[in-house]
């Protein structure tokens, strides 16, 4: 059994879960309200995701990250390319002290967790948004996260979350923090594992960076058995993006009946490593947030990885990527890429770099576009998909499978239903 080293040259993940405090306790303390996105983000805290974090950041680690894209541990830099911190409102920031135990509240004003404050900042947005976005426009997905919340202050500290309430989503079964991943991978006994990233559908071009990224790995190390993982994102994501509910169906469908990768994988590569794709292949989900930040984001997305164990993370074309409102880049399509050629501290995890991919004419499969020049790609644009999908059509096999189309028809179907709803009137 193989895992990755812990984020910031711990021995173990970071835990932050304790006891609940008495409700006396509680209401003798000050408190302040923390949104569903910043609580998902705690508990990424207290469950290790975030190793080394203990809380969220401090000012030195916030200006650390800005200045030099790491975090400082015992003397050590180790990579760090978006602050995680806790915002609150001028209110907020101006009746609590430096070392006040807060409660954090939820927003249906449950208790949970306490934050010992240690440091309490102001943010400059406009400099944060240059750094993290490497751009200066504000019209894109990832700047509206921040330019429509009126909290400018932070608090930086050290956390302690109670345990959270059983997690109602259907799939909550498949999400794993990094004590029951790398459990996973012991019982296992896998010796080198590659997770992939994802926050949409797949279509078999998106499978197939997993299915490369993969036989990569076991190309090069053959007699070490090859944890496979499809490690999509549920945490919040913007309005127009497929629910978690809904993808995580479809990804599912792809593992369960052992389609993922069908027609594509390299036969003649499992078969000389004497192991199976599928056989080694496994679903988790991560409850995190995205923050559309391209490359910048492609780091955290690997210390995430690398946190629950993983020892190799599949970076693709245009990772984490939210174009412009005029759907103009931000970034090129392999920005993500080459950030990890000049990282401002350690990571751990090896990023596996794949180009773009397509369903080729003359090989009856998809393959990568820059080793078959001259040859036939079969694609479709996400429009035309949608268009497909919203109409009760299954799309070409060639680019999606049907266990997936039948899962978006379906959610197409309902939605326009729901849309197509009039609204009661009251007279």
């Amino acid at each position: 059994m193989v895992t990755a080293p812990v984020h910031g040259g711990l021995a173990e993940p970071v835990n932050r879960y304790g006891n609940r405090l008495p409700v006396e306790a509680l209401l003798s303390r000050p408190s302040v309200a923390v949104s569903s996105a910043d609580c998902t983000t705690l508990h990424r805290i207290a469950d290790g995701t975030l190793s080394p974090l203990t809380g969220p950041m401090n000012v030195d680690d916030y200006e650390s990250v800005l200045e030099r894209a790491c975090i400082v541990r015992h003397g050590e830099a180790y990579a760090w390319t978006i602050p995680i911190f806790l915002p609150v409102d001028a209110e907020d920031a101006a009746r609590i002290k430096v070392g006040d135990e807060v409660v954090l509240r939820d927003e249906n004003s449950v208790a949970i967790g306490v934050l010992t404050v240690e440091t309490i900042y102001e943010r400059d947005l406009q400099r944060f948004l240059r750094i993290v976005y490497r751009t200066e426009r504000t019209d894109h997905p990832g700047a509206r996260l921040w330019t429509g919340d009126s909290r400018r202050f932070s608090l930086g500290g050290s956390l302690c979350m109670f345990e959270p309430a059983p997690d109602p989503r259907p799939f909550a079964s498949y999400i794993k923090g990094p004590l029951q991943v790398r459990e996973l991978i012991q019982h296992r006994g896998f010796e080198q594992t590659v997770a992939f990233q994802t926050r949409n559908p797949l279509h078999r071009a998106h499978e197939y960076a997993l299915v490369h990224g993969a036989e990569q790995l076991l190309s090069a190390h053959p007699e070490r058995y090859t944890g496979v993982f499809l490690n999509p994102l549920v945490g919040e994501l913007k309005s127009d993006d497929v629910p978690a509910t809904v993808r995580m169906q479809t990804y599912i469908n792809l593992v369960e009946q052992r389609v993922l990768g069908q027609g594509d994988q390299n036969e003649d590569v499992w078969k000389r490593a004497g192991q199976s794709l599928h056989e080694q292949l496994h679903l988790v989900g991560l409850d995190m947030r995205m923050f559309y930040a391209g490359p910048n984001e492609a780091v955290m997305h690997a210390i995430y990885r690398q946190n629950l164990g993983f020892t190799h993370f599949i970076v693709g074309r245009k990772h984490a990527d939210a174009p412009y409102d005029d759907q103009t880049p931000i970034w090129d399509d392999f920005e993500a890429q080459r950030i990890f050629r000049s990282l401002g501290g350690k990571l751990a995890i090896e990023a596996i770099p794949v180009g773009y991919a397509a369903y080729f004419e003359e090989l009856g499969r998809v393959g990568l576009v820059e080793e078959h020049p001259g040859m036939t790609p079969v694609s479709i644009s996400g429009t035309k998909m949608r268009e497909t999908l919203r109409a009760g059509r299954i799309p070409d096999s060639r680019v999606m499978r049907e266990c997936v189309a039948r899962v978006l028809i379906e959610y197409y179907r309902k939605d326009a239903d729901d849309s197509a709803t009039p609204e009661h009137v009251h007279l």
